[in-house]
Formats: C-alpha cells, structure tokens, sequence
C-alpha cells in the first residue's frame, strides 16, 4: 500500500465529510441514556456511508445506480426526518409527561434513519469520489475503501467523545431536540438548493 494514497484517502474522507461530526454528535446526544443507541448510530453510520461507497465505486467503473439529476433530491430524506423531529418536539413539548414516557422508549435515533441520513448528506460526495476512485484503479480503490471505513469508526467516536464533553453535553441535552431538526432541515434544504432540485 502507497502511504500516498492513504494520506489522499484520509485527507478527502476528512473534507467530504467534516459536517458529519456535528450530526453524529447530535444522534448520540440524543440517544444518551438508551442501551445500545451507539451501537445503533454506527450501525446507521455504516450502512449509509456503505452505500455511498457502493454507488461511487459503481459509477467510477461505469455503472449508474444513481442518476446525477436524482443526487439533488436526496435532500428530501433529511428534510423528511427533520421535519418528523421537529414535530416531535413541538409534540412532546405540549403534550406533556405521557410523551415523555413515550420518548424514554425510543431509544434515540435508528440505524435506518442515521443511515437516511449519512447517505443525503454524502450524496454530494459521491460526485467527487468517483473521479478520484476511476484514476486510481482497482487497487487504488480499494484502499480508499478500507480507510474510509475506518475512519468512519473515528469519526463515530469523534461525534461521541463531543456530545460527551460536559460543556456540549450539557447544551445538548437541553437544545438537542431543537439543534437536531433543525440541522436536518437545513441539511435537507441545502442539497435541494445547491443541486437545483425543482428548479430552486
């Protein structure tokens, strides 16, 4: 293995997906508490970013799973879920202690709605790997492969060691359910408007 290609391979995976921290922390901040909702989250983590590799490494030796004029309508799937948080919320907040209940249940985040998730907010990147992944080659590609997936375990203890720390924890715990749509939201409505979905 090139030490050049790792040191590529970690310096693109860092920058495609630095935003990533920032939603990470807020799942497992809002699975705090729940057993086994990390496990969930990097579980979610995996998956989505999975098929983010697959449709990329398709794409660069020639197939098209995934359309380029459909990329920017994968905002939807955050948008959908931020939307679904944010009702939630606002729920919870007047609905009072039954909900609370209710919401002890959930165990934070699934692994199919971080999944969601990681895959809109990577669709963007799919656009840049496929380039990078057709000029390296097989061999090439496949360590991109390998250390993508291990950073994505860093980047899933980076999102935890944050919503750990007292100081963000603390923020979390009491902003969380409003940071988290909101984030989605935004996410969400980012890729329709930067890919040109509808026409925006």
């Amino acid at each position: 293995m090139h030490l050049g290609i790792i040191g590529q391979a970690v310096g693109l995976f860092a920058v495609t997906n630095i935003d990533d921290i920032l939603v990470l922390a807020l799942f497992f901040a809002q699975g705090a508490g729940h057993p086994g909702s990390a496990r969930r989250i990097m579980l979610g983590q995996y998956l989505g970013f999975a098929a983010i590799l697959v449709v990329a490494v398709a794409a660069a030796l020639g197939a098209t799973f995934l359309p380029e004029a459909v990329i920017p309508y994968l905002g939807l799937l955050p948008l959908a879920l931020g939307l679904k948080a944010a009702w939630r919320a606002w729920r919870d907040r007047h609905d009072g202690s039954d909900d609370e209940e209710e919401r002890a249940g959930e165990g934070g985040p699934g692994p199919l709605e971080v999944a969601a998730v990681t895959f809109a907010n990577g669709g963007d990147n799919i656009g840049v790997y496929v380039p990078v992944f057709a000029t390296a080659g097989i061999g090439g590609m496949s360590v991109y492969a390998v250390v993508f997936l291990v950073l994505v375990a860093v980047w899933c203890w980076a999102g935890k060691f944050f919503a750990t720390r007292p100081v963000i924890a603390k923020a979390l715990a009491r902003w969380g359910h409003i940071l988290l749509p909101l984030v989605l939201i935004a996410i969400g409505l980012l890729i329709l408007v930067e890919g040109g979905a509808f026409g925006l």
